[in-house]
């Protein structure tokens, strides 16, 4: 029976699947447990992704059975289980073990959907801009650790040109826009970096103004993560990271989920469109160079 270091991306897939199974045919996880011939403790775990110990396909497989699953179905997880191999941010002392489920969602979802109120998100920031941020934010880092940090999130957009791309979807506050972080030129720079990435047919920015007033999101920096696959919807994975301070926030329960795709969807509607926003980037660039 193999065990496999299941990534956080397909772990989730596996729990919400087998969480889908058990709840359609109206079994508890003592009856699966039951039916598989493993402890109920097995099922829970299994049914939780947020656990980082190893799993066995042949235990993903009973209890898939245990709950009736069909032979796609159950093919469906076995896959999951058996195909997850360690990123390279698994591991790595410059990715904080709190990030390691973004970058591993960001690795297994087709579209990315972000909402940043004070800095432009990781997967868009310039190695100055990133830098300055680092530099604020880990005032105990020595200078290494600090280089090492900024070239992991630098080598993390290389999942804006992957095959199949990843679709982002920024929505930018005005704020994030008028805080020069670093020095004016490091700004300039990041504003004329946002709008080239904006130009990418798999990249696009909006800004909300200041003159939209009070929004939809109410608070802070927020990611959605997805991938939608109808034939098979084992398949499908959703969840939202809310970032915070040396620790991020993980949620995949549906009505979670869906409760910030209603808000980013009214965000998109109040923010300026495309073209607006890139002229609102221009004007704060131009600024910063007068």
């Amino acid at each position: 029976m193999t065990a496999t270091q299941t990534g956080p991306a397909g772990r989730m897939q596996i729990a919400r699947g087998l969480v889908s199974l058990r709840e359609r045919c109206g079994l508890t996880q003592t009856q699966v447990a039951e039916r598989a011939g493993v402890s109920t403790t097995t099922v829970s775990r299994y049914e939780t992704w947020q656990d980082r110990a190893r799993i066995r396909w042949a235990t993903v497989k009973a209890l898939a059975d245990a709950c009736d699953a069909t032979t796609q179905e159950c093919e469906a997880l076995v896959g999951i289980a058996k195909s997850q191999t360690d990123g390279w941010w698994v591991g790595n002392s410059a990715v904080p073990e709190w990030l390691d489920p973004l970058v591993s969602f960001e690795h297994e979802a087709a579209y990315e959907h972000v909402y940043a109120n004070s800095v432009v998100p990781g997967l868009l920031q310039t190695k100055e801009y990133a830098l300055a941020i680092h530099q604020a934010r880990e005032m105990r880092s020595s200078n290494d650790e600090i280089e090492r940090m900024v070239e992991a999130r630098i080598k993390r957009q290389g999942i804006l040109r992957r095959d199949p791309e990843l679709h982002l979807w920024v929505i930018l506050d005005e704020a994030v826009l008028r805080r020069t972080v670093g020095d004016s030129k490091v700004m300039a720079q990041q504003l004329e970096h946002l709008q080239e990435e904006a130009k990418s047919p798999n990249i696009e920015v909006q800004i909300l103004p200041f003159s939209a007033g009070a929004h939809a999101a109410g608070a802070g920096h927020f990611v959605i993560l997805g991938r939608d696959d109808e034939r098979q919807p084992l398949n499908s994975m959703a969840v939202v990271y809310i970032e915070m301070r040396r620790r991020g926030l993980y949620l995949d329960d549906a009505e979670d989920v869906g409760a910030y795709k209603l808000t980013f969807d009214y965000l998109r509607s109040q923010a300026a469109n495309t073209r607006a926003s890139s002229r609102l980037i221009a004007g704060a660039r131009q600024e910063l160079s007068s």
